[in-house]
């Protein structure tokens, strides 16, 4: 009886090192992490009808660049990421080109704004303005803060003794970062 009391007692020490729960723990925070990246990106779709209908009342022979935020914006809310989704580095590049067609409508659209002072001048385009520049900083500042999970929870399966709990019991994959979009480290040109 004592024999099978220290043997219990050894398995649930030996047990408590396996990293099983840290694993666990690790895969919540990205999915936790893509949470804020969503309502990071959800913030700024919701924002931009408001911009939009507040530029259209000024700069209303500038359709094509309001067509084209509009129809970005649609696109970006076609495009669905699942938690289940993060290891496939093929869907997280398209839901960063969707992304990325949205952030370069809404240069070209604060362009136009730069245009038209008049447009510059009121106060409810300045407020919008600078809640979408906010919330522009929020989505960078939730990648980070995703792609920092994700580094957690990749090392926590990939180091020992994780790794064995990973492989035998768990069999999670590797979740993919977000990567830089293609020409990113060419500064944009802002033509008037």
């Amino acid at each position: 009886m004592k024999k099978l009391l220290a043997l219990l007692l050894l398995s649930l020490f030996a047990l408590s090192g396996c990293g099983y729960n840290q694993i666990q723990s690790n895969e919540e925070g990205v999915f936790a992490a893509w949470a804020d990246v969503e309502a990071t990106y959800q913030r700024r779709a919701d924002l931009i009808p408001n911009l939009v209908e507040t530029v259209k009342g000024y700069a209303a022979h500038e359709k094509e660049t309001l067509t084209e935020v509009t129809n970005a914006r649609a696109k970006v809310g076609q495009m669905q990421v699942n938690a289940s989704d993060l290891g496939n580095p093929a869907t997280l590049q398209k839901f960063q080109a969707a992304q990325g067609e949205l952030s370069s409508a809404l240069s070209r659209l604060l362009v136009v704004a730069e245009r038209y002072p008049d447009l510059k001048a009121n106060q409810n385009f300045l407020d919008l303005q600078h809640q979408l520049e906010g919330t522009e900083n929020r989505i960078n500042v939730a990648r980070q803060r995703y792609n920092d999970a994700v580094r957690i929870f990749n090392t926590s399966i990939r180091t020992f003794p994780n790794n064995l709990t990973n492989n035998y019991m768990l069999h999670l994959e590797r979740k993919e970062p977000f990567k830089a979009e293609a020409g990113a480290e060419a500064a944009p040109k802002v033509k008037f």
